[in-house]
């Protein structure tokens, strides 16, 4: 079975949150995750979102950059990302940084998703 890891372009935990959520607020033009910008809004991930990913046929994990290199061992490459992993082989890059960039809505991520699905 494969998994999808969207991985964000920030570290995990309270105040990396907070700082994230002032920048994106104070200076959206020069923040560096569209991933987050798009999913998240200022009382945490979009619900529109979440439903869409539980909706999709794919095991769906969400990790911060430190978390991907804690739980994969992967660091020093272009994020945001979604990666693929299955039983057979390491991870490879689902939809790239430069595409995940381009969204400039949930509607553009979800449609690129789904794009990508078939």
């Amino acid at each position: 079975m494969k998994k999808t890891i969207f991985v964000y372009n920030a570290d995990g935990g309270i105040l990396n949150g907070i700082k994230d959520l002032l920048h994106k607020n104070l200076s959206p033009k020069t923040y560096e995750c569209r991933l987050c910008a798009v999913t998240y809004d200022n009382f945490g991930i979009i619900r529109e979102w979440k439903d869409f990913i539980q909706t999709l046929n794919i095991s769906a994990e969400f990790l911060h950059r430190d978390e991907l290199k804690q739980q994969y061992g992967v660091e020093n490459i272009p994020l945001p990302v979604a990666l693929i992993k299955s039983k057979d082989t390491d991870l490879q890059v689902w939809i790239s940084p430069d595409e995940m960039n381009q969204c400039q809505s949930l509607e553009d991520l979800k449609e690129l998703v789904l794009e990508k699905l078939k």
